[in-house]
């Protein structure tokens, strides 16, 4: 295959942004060749600025269109399996938008097919591109932290008004968006929490405040601690209500200690390892020679676009997917995780229960008290990550 004519499902403020760049011959063998969407506003949208490209209201006529060998998805949370698993079952590959799902069970069941499919299957993890946190994980990948003994993530710089929510109906609620903070910005977190280190949580303890700062009936506040195989423990805290925000991010290991923060990366290195020296110090106060090193990170973010063409390169040549999709099920584990231990007000221990995660998700989904007028507006996303 030379060329990859893609379908895209939903042109709202994320989808329109993807189409626009498809649509400008900005991904090397790539054409858009068609986009779905249920909403006619956006249907109109398409017409006139993506001329000569097919646009559906209906989604089965969409996936039986032989004209389209992969599936850009771009809708709200709950339907990315679904659509993801009907793209496999016409043989189309498929690059979603973060996150996978709302909930595990459903997201394994989507990576089960696409892997007995073979098709090439994407997440849109486009902070995998970012430099910083591609450096992050080659020094903890070849040694250079040592191991692993700590890990905080502050990132609090998600900040969203109210108008954010109100923009569309289904955000912020639990029937339309399945959550909050964790489930719409920081998937990019919980996804390179384990990315960048490999560390496999056992348990959780969190702490989320619903619609603490905002009128909403999901989570925009997370405490979590989080405790590791190898011993190692974490803690991530977030938020959309705080403004100035921060992104700070230390990772604290045998050799040193890693902080990203403000585009710089940091790296405190020991000249001897902090287990070596404790063995055989004998000087009662004093600590391992440190030396504050600022590590030069080369090349810039591909983000969207990059993770895009890589899904491209990956039908066409072979190439290695830099966000594989069956690997969205591990941010969204950690996400599920922090909700779950909230509800039951105890720890979570991993491999997440997911029978009794969805249960509580419905629950929450039958309770909820939220009443929003069926609106579809869509966002300039230039600002977001």
């Amino acid at each position: 295959m030379d060329n990859v004519r893609i379908g895209l499902i939903g042109v709202g403020s994320m989808g329109s942004a993807h189409a626009m760049y498809l649509h400008q011959g900005e991904i090397k063998g790539a054409e858009l060749r068609a986009v779905l969407d249920v909403n006619e506003a956006q249907r109109k949208w398409a017409r006139q600025y993506l001329i000569g490209v097919e646009v559906f209201a209906d989604e089965d006529a969409f996936f039986s269109n032989d004209d389209i060998d992969a599936i850009l998805i771009a809708t709200p949370h709950y339907d990315h399996p679904r659509l993801a698993n009907k793209a496999f079952k016409h043989d189309k590959h498929v690059l979603c938008e973060k996150p996978a799902g709302v909930y595990t069970k459903q997201v394994r069941e989507m990576n089960e097919l696409s892997q007995s499919k073979g098709l090439v299957f994407s997440m849109m993890y486009n902070q995998r591109t970012n430099p910083l946190y591609m450096k992050v994980r080659d020094m903890v990948q070849s040694g250079e932290l040592g191991e692993i003994k700590r890990m905080n993530w502050i990132i609090t710089n998600w900040y969203r008004s109210q108008s954010y929510y109100d923009s569309s109906s289904w955000r912020a609620t639990w029937k339309g968006e399945g959550g909050g903070v964790l489930i719409n910005q920081c998937p990019h977190q919980l996804d390179l929490w384990q990315w960048m280190t490999d560390l496999v949580p056992t348990r959780i303890r969190a702490f989320c405040q619903f619609g603490k700062h905002r009128a909403i009936e999901v989570e925009d506040e997370v405490t979590a601690y989080i405790e590791h195989e190898n011993g190692a423990t974490g803690v991530f805290v977030t938020t959309t209500g705080e403004a100035p925000g921060t992104n700070r991010l230390e990772v604290a290991g045998d050799r040193g200690k890693i902080v990203v923060e403000e585009s710089r990366l940091l790296f405190w290195r020991l000249r001897i390892a902090e287990s070596e020296f404790n063995q055989q110090y004998k000087g009662g106060f004093g600590s391992p020679e440190c030396w504050e090193c600022t590590v030069p990170v080369e090349g810039v973010e591909l983000g969207h676009k990059g993770i895009t063409q890589n899904f491209v390169d990956a039908i066409v040549t072979g190439e290695n997917l830099i966000a594989p999709g069956v690997e969205g099920i591990k941010g969204l584990t950690i996400s599920n995780a922090m909700q779950l231990s909230t509800w039951i007000d105890d720890w979570v221990t991993l491999p997440l229960d997911e029978e009794h995660y969805y249960q509580h998700l419905q629950d929450r989904i039958k309770q909820s008290t939220a009443k929003k007028k069926e609106t579809m507006n869509v966002l300039d996303v230039k600002g977001s990550h």
